[in-house]
């Protein structure tokens, strides 16, 4: 088991933050909570503290990027990609200013703190915008990756990020790059397509599934939601027998309506079915209670499959 991506986003930030000055970070009141306290402690000139005021981090962090910075705006996702849509719209996006945002404790990592705290919406949200890389990762490496992109990406890029330790998905051989999906196992009879945390629950759901069904499942980590890796997804859509997507976000406006919209668009015919939060007031509990009761579980996505599967 690795440590949570939070924790590699931290350490990575800092050792690009050593060979270049102009790296800084912003944060909202998130030091201890997005785990950047030991930058803001090796580089306390260039870790700036604007309290909870996200329409603020964003906007000092866009000037700050005008101005040459290459600045990580690092802040809860649910009040980031909500409180300051405006700001990451026109000072950010519209502006073409090459602020990362970092959406920390994303997806229901927040657990029993409640609705208010859950991030379902920022896909959605941030797939309507002009000029936004999306990027989700799986695991340690793709975060690693992800932080050393954008760190040299000269447009905005939005990484979200959970909390829980994150197993290894990849070796560092693995290529990486935004808009490209990685292909975690293969297989012809099922594609899921996923990504962030949900990844390695797809992973061990195919497992499940080859032990019981004898069912041979190709697992996407499709970890860039836009722009999306649309010849990954028809190759898939071609070679495999049915689709599933797997999300920790809102049915609606997510990864799985992204790929939706393509395959139809493209004239695909294939068994499809997607997974994510419903619309509803989403139950109270841990992040792992919430991910079950929803069936986004190791058994509710190979029950899924086999549903999707046995329906042809």
């Amino acid at each position: 088991m690795g440590r949570s991506n939070l924790e590699v986003f931290s350490e990575t930030l800092q050792e690009l933050a050593d060979s270049d000055r102009d790296i800084v970070a912003v944060t909202s009141d998130s030091r201890g909570s997005g785990k950047i306290a030991p930058f803001g402690e090796r580089f306390p000139d260039r870790m700036i503290e604007v309290g909870i005021a996200e329409q603020n981090l964003v906007g000092v962090s866009a000037g700050l990027a005008s101005a040459g910075k290459r600045v990580f705006a690092v802040s809860p996702a649910c009040f980031l990609t909500a409180r300051a849509l405006e700001q990451i719209k026109n000072d950010v996006a519209y502006s073409d200013n090459p602020v990362n945002l970092i959406g920390i404790s994303a997806g229901v990592s927040y657990g029993a703190l409640g609705s208010t705290h859950h991030t379902l919406h920022d896909f959605a949200t941030l797939r309507a915008i002009h000029n936004i890389t999306i990027v989700s990762p799986a695991d340690n490496f793709e975060t690693r990756r992800s932080i050393e992109l954008a760190a040299a990406y000269d447009h905005p890029v939005y990484i979200r990020l959970g909390k829980k330790p994150m197993p290894h998905l990849h070796d560092d051989q693995t290529k990486f790059e935004f808009g490209k999906g990685i292909v975690i196992t293969e297989g012809e009879d099922l594609a899921i397509i996923t990504t962030g945390e949900c990844v390695h629950l797809a992973s061990q759901a195919a497992i499940r599934l080859e032990r019981i069904h004898k069912i041979k499942t190709r697992v996407i980590s499709m970890h860039t939601i836009k722009p999306i890796d649309h010849k990954l997804l028809f190759q898939s859509a071609t070679q495999c027998g049915s689709i599933l997507t797997v999300e920790e976000h809102s049915l609606h406006g997510g990864l799985g309506e992204a790929c939706a919209s393509l395959l139809m668009e493209a004239g695909f015919n294939v068994p499809f079915k997607m997974m994510g939060i419903p619309d509803e007031y989403t139950i109270t509990g841990s992040q792992a209670e919430i991910l079950s009761h929803y069936r986004i579980s190791e058994t509710g996505i190979a029950e899924q499959a086999w549903d999707l599967i046995s329906q042809k």
